[in-house]
């Protein structure tokens, strides 16, 4: 995408690589109007990433080891 500023910045959050990787193989499919931004594979990565890449969304698995993405999710509401 040219102009990733314009997009919907997406980030995918997934204990699974696999799952991760076909999110992201999806995203560059659909064109333009999304940029994956970047991705985690545990909830408190993906809290430290959402304010630093600036995400508008988030995919987000709901059990992940750790912190899962329903804590993630409490969190990231909350800020």
């Amino acid at each position: 995408m040219s102009d990733e500023r314009a997009a919907i910045r997406v980030m995918v959050v997934d204990d699974h690589l696999i799952v991760r990787e076909g999110l992201r193989m999806m995203l560059e499919l659909a064109g333009e109007g999304f940029a994956l931004v970047g991705d985690a594979a545990d909830g408190a990565t993906a809290l430290r990433l959402v304010e630093e890449l600036q995400t508008d969304v988030v995919l987000m698995d709901v059990r992940m080891p750790g912190m899962d993405g329903l804590a993630a999710i409490t969190h990231i509401r909350a800020t």
